[in-house]
């Protein structure tokens, strides 16, 4: 009988039983108990733990010597019931190869490794992508399902980000579109004034802030606002599990937590494009007013003059695409959020970033588009 070990063989196998507390105080004895044992003729090898007080990292690795050794003799061995978790750190620390023998230069490898990393890249862009359009396509099904009935649209829901996407959004929408439809013509006046052609900037500062600047500023303030918020809220309740209680009780988290919000920055940002235009055309009056002394009806003329038969929708247009992308880039990355706060952080910020840069992308597309349209 001994102290750390309980064997009992049968015919061509053996089982070990381990007992005790493997430290590494102990390791000498541990050790000569393990040398001690026959594994002649030995073809199973069957290791259990029930008895296993304690295992430290020392002894575990004298004990994976010792499988190491019975599986270059040809024994075949397994655990009775699950692996100590000891084993199982050491083989993954060691299955990374990040320790190089003395005197090893860098070789070959310091080109593969770029390489390796643009595959890994590449890899995980590729599952993000497909990732991605699950998402869309689920988010899709989910819509027309709920299409034919108000009350799975959930108004309620949609109201109330209608007002926290909306309507909190006025004050600093519209001062970000005063203060840049005044930038824009004090800009304009300083060159224009040296040609006497003073009264275009008014055509500046209406085709500019209707066609382009009104939305666009509008569209990159509610992702930096409302995006994140989405990204935060939903990764929240996954880190609090409350997407998996929603899932355990029957209900569809995109329904209840992405259609909604989708919805609501539809209806809330057109409505806050119009303030930001109206602001903004509000701002290049009193700049055209006090800096050029451009009355205000004549500013009003020519206003209603430069403007075009698509100037103000072509603005307005872009408003419920811009906010389906904000919206399906908050809710999605806020989706995927699991593990820690740093990974609702890190998502949060790539849902920001994501949203400005399809938003500035698709409106180059507009641009485009409407160029080769001719509107």
């Amino acid at each position: 009988m001994t102290d750390y070990l309980a064997a009992r063989r049968s015919a061509d196998s053996l089982e070990l039983a381990l007992k005790g507390e493997w430290r590494a105080l102990r390791l000498k004895e541990i050790g000569a108990e393990l040398s001690a044992l026959d594994l002649s003729g030995v073809r199973t090898l069957v290791i259990a733990t029930p008895d296993l007080a304690l295992l430290d990292l020392s002894s575990a690795w004298r004990l994976r010597e010792f499988i190491a050794a019975a599986e270059r003799g040809g024994t075949a061995v397994s655990f009775r019931g699950a692996q100590p978790e000891q084993l199982q750190v050491l083989d993954e620390a060691l299955s990374r190869d990040s320790v190089k023998a003395p005197g090893e230069a860098h070789t070959h490898e310091s080109f593969i490794e770029p390489v390796t990393e643009l595959g890994h890249y590449v890899v995980s862009a590729a599952r993000d992508a497909r990732s991605g359009l699950a998402f869309l396509g689920r988010v899709a099904v989910v819509m027309l399902a709920a299409a034919g009935s108000v009350r799975r649209l959930r108004p309620i829901a949609i109201a109330r980000h209608v007002y926290d996407t909306g309507v909190t959004a006025i004050p600093i929408v519209a001062l970000i579109a005063f203060l840049i439809s005044v930038i824009i013509a004090f800009l304009s006046a300083q060159q224009l004034q040296r040609f006497g052609a003073e009264i275009f900037v008014v055509d500046l500062v209406t085709i500019g802030v209707l066609r382009e600047l009104g939305v666009l500023l509008t569209a990159i303030i509610v992702a930096g606002r409302s995006g994140s918020a989405f990204a935060a809220e939903i990764g929240t309740m996954c880190l609090n599990e409350e997407v998996d209680a929603l899932y355990a009780t029957g209900v569809d988290p995109y329904e209840l937590l992405v259609v909604p919000r989708i919805l609501g920055l539809m209806i809330a940002l057109p409505l806050l494009t119009v303030i930001a235009d109206a602001i903004g055309l509000a701002g290049g009056a009193l700049l055209c007013r006090f800096l050029l002394d451009i009355p205000l009806t004549q500013y009003l003329n020519r206003v209603s003059e430069s403007i075009g038969a698509w100037t103000f929708w072509i603005g307005v247009m872009k408003a419920p695409i811009f906010a389906i992308l904000i919206a399906l880039a908050g809710t999605y990355r806020g989706l995927q959020v699991s593990g820690s706060s740093r990974e609702l952080g890190r998502l949060t910020t790539i849902a920001v970033v994501q949203s400005i840069f399809i938003i500035i992308l698709a409106d180059a597309l507009f641009a485009v588009l409407f160029m080769e349209i001719n509107i």
